[in-house]
């Protein structure tokens, strides 16, 4: 009897110091710490994001001695959206530019100031600290109809497509900020399309009477420059030449696109924008409008700007 009792005891004794020591495991590991493995830590490799500005200014006169429009209206609107990727050596910027404007007034009646689609892609790879090999896409087109306005008629000048600008290029960034860069490229491919058939037949954009498309082949340098000088003035530049081997490439093509942006309060902003154009083959001014000029547009404006 004794010895029975005796084994039942070291029985109970075991048990319960096996429980306690189960018990004691748990409660540690239930108190670790959990440490992060950095190599699990997945680098942030896109970054989007865009801008959008609305501006509208709205007058009106009545018995108004020193003379003008009864009513007016303007409406400028700007979209700005980008899509950067960057991983070890190689990064791919992508923008989309979308500028569309529109005027009414007593006199002139309602048309469109400003209309232009602009699509910009460049994959790059970095061979040294500041300069990439990289290849570079573009695409121009604006949305709408535009006319050139006389006191006699209304001339259809341009619509969808026509013309549009699309440009292959192959070449060298040097690119010493994250701001500023220069594209230079000896070898591009750009074609000029006419859609609209009565546009067509006119051989207007250096596209031949009938046809849609015609190819160049040229030398092209863009130099953009993207800075935000402090939380109240940022800036967008951008400079395109282009030089057509075939057809008298003295003639440099010239499309200069300039942005600056005064923050005045959290949603309210004052912009201005002032484009520069001169292609040789645009040959829509002048005297009898069969001669190429400067393209100048410059637009002041004061309204609501939302970054995201």
């Amino acid at each position: 009897m004794k010895w029975t009792t005796t084994v039942c005891i070291l029985l109970l004794v075991t048990q319960s110091y096996a429980q306690d020591k189960t018990v004691k495991e748990l409660q540690d590991e239930a108190s670790k710490t959990i440490k992060k493995d950095e190599t699990d830590t997945l680098q942030k490799i896109w970054k989007t994001g865009g801008l959008y500005n609305l501006s509208i200014s709205q007058g009106s006169l009545s018995n108004w001695a020193a003379g003008g429009d009864d009513f007016s209206l303007s409406l400028n609107s700007y979209l700005s959206l980008y899509a950067f990727y960057k991983k070890g050596n190689r990064s791919w910027d992508n923008t989309l530019d979308s500028y569309l404007g529109y005027l009414k007034t007593t006199s002139l009646g309602s048309r469109k100031n400003d209309d232009r689609l602009d699509i910009l892609s460049k994959y790059e790879y970095a061979f040294t600290k500041h300069l990439n090999l990289a290849a570079l896409f573009n695409f121009r087109t604006q949305f709408f109809k535009g006319y050139t306005y006389t006191d006699q008629q209304n001339t259809l000048a341009s619509s969808f497509l026509s013309p549009g600008y699309v440009l292959v290029s192959p070449g060298i960034d040097y690119k010493p900020s994250q701001f500023f860069s220069i594209f230079v490229s000896p070898f591009t491919n750009r074609w000029v399309i006419v859609q609209n058939d009565s546009l067509s037949a006119k051989g207007l954009y250096g596209v031949n009477p009938g046809k849609h498309v015609s190819s160049e082949l040229g030398a092209f340098i863009t130099v953009n420059l993207l800075k935000e000088f402090n939380k109240t003035v940022s800036y967008k530049g951008r400079l395109d030449l282009f030089s057509n081997y075939k057809h008298e490439p003295e003639n440099i093509d010239v499309f200069m696109s300039n942005a600056l942006f005064l923050k005045v309060s959290k949603i309210l902003t004052a912009s201005w924008n002032v484009d520069l154009i001169y292609d040789d083959d645009v040959k829509l001014f002048g005297k009898n409008k069969n001669s190429a000029a400067l393209q100048l547009k410059s637009l002041v404006g004061l309204g609501f700007a939302v970054k995201f």
